[in-house]
């Protein structure tokens, strides 16, 4: 049965870092929210932009600022999980952009049992969804269709399941997603279009260093280790032949 009356808290979550170029508009897309009623929670890591003195401006949202230096971006969502009040949260990177429908979609899907919600996002004019299918060659997104934007969690799975690893700097959310669905947590899918996914990220501009971190968390989530090698020499092979053709073009 569908909880129509908002009863659920949840919070917004943004490690940021110099985002004065971008985060005007993750503010904006927050503001124009059909649901309002929501926690924004910011970890910036001491910013040495305008970053802090745009935040600091903002008075008709509902937001909690930590700035102090922190450990990179799994440091501070960190953080931010431990501060937040949600009974539920969402990751927004500063260069994100909620749709408007965002909050509300998320809030009426959640039933009393809910504990990852997932939604289609968009990516460089794209439409991303979850593959619902072979987590030993999508990682997470067999489960979800990205975790910024795309995914609602519910905040006490972190202590079933641990907070995001330091050991991984750029993919640590696929080590927390992968196993909360190999300890059979439930995802439930919503057919909605809940945001545009930035991309100036350290996940999309350093590919070689996501795809190794992502393989080495295959290794520890999944049976066949002989398999994933296989997967992680065809990419980067794959990003070899892309290259070379690239300069020859």
């Amino acid at each position: 049965m569908m909880i129509e009356d908002n009863k659920y808290k949840i919070s917004v979550i943004t490690a940021v870092y110099n985002a004065e170029s971008c985060i005007r508009n993750l503010i904006e897309s927050l503001r124009s929210q059909q649901d309002k009623d929501f926690e924004w929670v910011v970890v910036d890591g001491a910013s040495t932009d305008r970053t802090l003195e745009i935040l600091k401006t903002i008075n008709d949202l509902n937001i909690k600022i930590i700035s102090e230096p922190d450990f990179g971006i799994y440091d501070a969502l960190n953080k931010g999980i431990k501060a937040c009040s949600g009974e539920y949260y969402l990751v927004a990177g500063a260069d994100d952009i909620f749709f408007n429908n965002a909050v509300h979609d998320y809030k009426k899907a959640i039933t009393s049992n809910s504990e990852l919600i997932t939604a289609s996002i968009m990516k460089n004019n794209h439409k991303v969804i979850s593959k619902e299918k072979w987590p030993w060659l999508y990682a997470q997104t067999a489960y979800i269709s990205c975790h910024a934007l795309g995914v609602l969690i519910r905040t006490n799975l972190h202590n079933q399941y641990g907070f995001y690893s330091n050991k991984f700097p750029i993919a640590a959310d696929q080590l927390f997603i992968k196993k909360c669905c190999n300890n059979k947590v439930i995802v439930q899918t919503i057919d909605a279009i809940v945001g545009e996914f930035g991309t100036q990220g350290v996940s999309t501009e350093d590919i070689i260093g996501t795809c190794t971190e992502i393989f080495r968390i295959q290794l520890l989530t999944e049976k066949c280790k002989s398999l994933q090698y296989l997967i992680f020499l065809s990419k980067i092979l794959k990003r070899f032949l892309l290259s070379f053709f690239h300069k020859r073009i």
